[in-house]
């Protein structure tokens, strides 16, 4: 029998980054509270500049959480960043096109 609930690594939410802030740099803040799998800062494709958040992964749960509650509404960068358990995306199927343009993470914030 196969636990659908078992998961490798913890996937972090990371919001109100400085729009220069290297995927390095964020790497290197979350290295102080464990090991971490990847950083991922996300772009906008037509402006070729950061939208100001990303993804850290990191396999130790006990870890990811120290660094959750350390660095939520810490100061990185010269900004307050925002620091959670990223939540699963609705539908990734539904919508597309310009008319329905859901920026779920954004309106939260």
């Amino acid at each position: 029998m196969t636990d659908h609930n078992q998961h490798f690594f913890m996937n972090i939410f990371v919001a109100k980054l400085n729009y220069n802030s290297t995927e390095d740099q964020v790497r290197t803040l979350f290295e102080g509270y464990g090991e971490v799998s990847s950083v991922k800062i996300i772009f906008d494709k037509f402006e070729n500049r950061s939208k100001g958040y990303g993804f850290v992964e990191m396999p130790n749960d006990d870890e990811a959480n120290e660094a959750i509650a350390a660095l939520n509404e810490a100061e990185f960068d010269g900004r307050t960043i925002v620091v959670k358990e990223a939540q699963p995306r609705e539908d990734r199927r539904g919508g597309g096109g310009y008319g329905n343009r859901r920026n779920n993470y954004r309106d939260r914030y």
